[in-house]
């Protein structure tokens, strides 16, 4: 083929583009995973010391060690709350990363399918040239024959 794709330069950027986003979506989705992982530990370790309260507090407390429970109790709650609001924008993070690469694989596939179709079209004219010469070829060859009759 002689023929360049015109749109080759784009259709590069386009998979390049989508190499980056790539990129970016593992390293999303690798800390959507991580915060996830955090607050499952943070309330799993808000169970465990509530428990623990708990079972002190069945078998009775001093005001001050009550108190002392119920700040720490408070302070692992909003602990909880910020790992579960950064888990959440993680997610919303994560969501537009897929968003983002899907978009650039739509393009890449686009690309992909019109170079395809510019290959395609090449390659019948092409066929069809060499066909058209050789039909010409032929031609002459019975017009020689024909006149040394």
């Amino acid at each position: 083929m002689n023929k360049r794709f015109h749109l080759e330069s784009l259709q590069e950027l386009s998979s390049l583009r989508l190499e980056q986003a790539t990129k970016q979506l593992g390293q999303l989705i690798a800390g959507e995973r991580q915060d996830s992982q955090r607050l499952e530990l943070l309330v799993q370790y808000r169970n465990e010391y509530h428990a623990l309260f708990l079972e002190a507090a069945g078998k009775g407390l001093d005001p001050r060690s009550w108190r002392n429970y119920q700040n720490f109790l408070a302070k692992l709650d909003e602990a909880v709350e910020q790992a579960r609001t950064m888990a959440q924008t993680a997610k919303q993070r994560t969501a537009a990363g897929q968003k983002n690469w899907l978009d650039k694989r739509g393009k890449v596939k686009a690309y992909d399918t019109l170079a395809q179709r510019f290959r395609e079209r090449v390659a019948y004219e092409e066929a069809r040239n060499e066909q058209k010469q050789a039909d010409e070829h032929a031609a002459r060859f019975l017009d020689a024959i024909e006149k040394e009759e």
